[in-house]
């Protein structure tokens, strides 16, 4: 059986890094009980895949990971296992079974991501900054600057810029999130706060990624819906 978890990441864990993240999980399923599959080969490992590793510093409301089960169990089990051993600033949402496939893992599906940034306090651009998103996202084009492994290059985001709203300090972003095209929230706001006339501070933003989205229908639909609506509850 192949299955989906979603679960949150918060507190003091956004500065647990991906490697450890994974070490983590592999520690709480064992002491789950949980029979997860392992691969076959001289050096056994348990099945299983993150849609896309959040940064370091980054919390999240909204990350996934897809394992493979030899032993069936229901969701609301699953998921009471799971957080009765998971460390404090990790906790499981749902558990749904999902088609099998390489093609309906969550890492090939993701298209976007959504974030919620805030400015740290005394970070923040000169008042009047929400106002002026409408006008930012008004252009044709929106230079940035990208560090790439050969240097600096030039790009074009506002192709990958979905969605950006701003209201009370906060800023909601829809981006382009999947392995072929994806933009970082950080590499967003700091275009933008330099189009204000500003230069950006370093440790300025909170970020929280709220949600992994996967296109709705095929590459030229345009709706996306999150991972979690792909899969179906397990009822045993």
């Amino acid at each position: 059986m192949k299955v989906r978890l979603k679960f949150t990441k918060e507190g003091e864990m956004k500065f647990i890094g991906h490697l450890d993240l994974m070490r983590c999980f592999q520690k709480v399923i064992r002491r789950s009980g949980i029979d997860i599959k392992f691969s076959e080969g001289l050096s056994p490992h348990m099945v299983m895949s993150f849609a896309s590793p959040l940064s370091v510093g980054l919390t999240s409301l909204g990350e996934y990971v897809d394992m493979e089960l030899v032993t069936p169990v229901s969701s609301a089990e699953g998921v009471r296992r799971l957080n009765e051993q998971m460390p404090a600033g990790i906790r499981a949402l749902s558990l749904k079974q999902i088609p099998e496939g390489r093609a309906n893992g969550a890492m090939a599906l993701v298209a976007a991501a959504e974030y919620t940034v805030r400015f740290r306090e005394g970070k923040a651009p000169a008042g009047g900054w929400e106002d002026k998103v409408p006008a930012f996202l008004s252009q044709e084009t929106i230079s940035a600057v990208k560090e790439t492994k050969k240097g600096e290059t030039t790009v074009d985001i506002r192709p990958l810029i979905y969605r950006m709203e701003a209201a009370d300090g906060e800023v909601k972003l829809r981006l382009a999130g999947g392995s072929e095209a994806n933009l970082k929230p950080e590499l967003l706001m700091d275009t933008f706060v330099r189009w204000l006339g500003e230069e950006p501070q370093p440790f300025s933003l909170l970020i929280c990624r709220t949600e992994l989205l996967a296109k709705a229908g095929g590459e030229q639909d345009e709706r996306f819906v999150p991972l979690e609506d792909l899969g179906e509850d397990i009822i045993l």
